[in-house]
């Protein structure tokens, strides 16, 4: 993680973590800010907790999203002291809707100068974003929809729960819009709970989202999606989520957990390691296999 962060997250960049609900890459962005990137651009659908952690500690002057929150408790609060206070400084916002974001990434994905959609119909959205714009449909109905601009990231940062040396990733349960952000990026970086060989890959064709020819770094990473969850591997660790709202509420809270829980340790694995093995055991799920189709054997 610390080679890919280096070597492919620049300061100025726009950049993506995506996963919905499950396969949110805290790691990667733990290792931004423990690298000290600024000025960056930020881009999530549902920007939680890991987004207010990087914009406490300050590496981030932009946030494109849907909806932020801390899901199923409250507000993110060093996003709130940003936006509404300008503390410690000012934070561009850029609101969208859950599918408006999913647009824009299709846009991209696309190299499209702009992507439609119906859903911002007597919403409020448009009124706060001039970037999303009326247009009327050039054919005889004469609809008038709106649309959003492509949004290509310089980088996006997708988590899955396996993938191959040469980047095939696969994902299963929530997918969210991992493969429209990982195609729409300049760079991306897959970071796996476990890789994998090319044959593992190939029995099971239809799983893989995202190809090796569009992805940049591989990272082998386990839990680097806590307190997220990966579907199969590790549950949400709902107890963080409401220790983090005391935490996040007061800035020399937030700083101290940055100082213990990034700064001072060099590596997601020490995270690990200072949780503990019976921590993790308590977040394993019980197994559920899918089922097996035959793809058949052809010459």
């Amino acid at each position: 993680m610390r080679d890919a962060v280096a070597g492919l997250v620049r300061d100025g960049d726009t950049v993506a973590i995506e996963g919905f609900t499950h396969l949110i890459c805290f790691a990667a962005g733990h290792e931004i800010i423990r690298q000290r990137r600024r000025d960056l651009t930020l881009a999530r659908m549902t920007p939680d907790v890991i987004y207010d952690q990087m914009i406490g500690a300050g590496v981030a002057s932009k946030l494109i999203f849907s909806w932020l929150g801390n899901p199923g408790v409250g507000s993110l609060h060093a996003v709130r002291r940003r936006v509404e206070h300008d503390d410690p400084a000012p934070l561009e916002v850029e609101e969208y809707s859950h599918f408006g974001m999913v647009c824009r990434y299709m846009a991209g994905a696309s190299n499209l100068p702009f992507f439609p959609l119906r859903s911002y119909y007597e919403s409020d959205i448009p009124k706060v974003n001039p970037r999303i714009r009326p247009i009327t449909s050039p054919y005889e109905d004469g609809t008038e929809v709106y649309v959003v601009p492509p949004l290509k990231p310089d980088v996006s940062i997708v988590h899955a729960q396996r993938a191959d040396a040469e980047g095939n990733a696969q994902i299963w349960g929530l997918l969210g819009c991992q493969k429209e952000a990982a195609f729409a990026a300049e760079r991306v970086i897959v970071v796996v709970e476990e890789l994998v060989d090319e044959a593992t890959i190939r029995r099971d064709p239809n799983r893989t989202l995202i190809p090796g020819a569009v992805v940049d770094a591989v990272v082998v990473e386990p839990f680097a999606c806590h307190p997220s969850f990966a579907q199969g591997y590790y549950d949400r660790d709902n107890r963080f989520y409401l220790d983090w709202d005391a935490i996040a509420r007061d800035p020399d809270t937030l700083e101290a957990w940055l100082r213990e829980w990034v700064y001072d340790l060099s590596s997601h694995a020490e995270y690990v390691e200072k949780f503990g093995d019976a921590y993790w055991d308590g977040l394993r799920p019980e197994p559920a296999p899918s089922g097996e189709v035959d793809y058949g054997r052809y010459s």
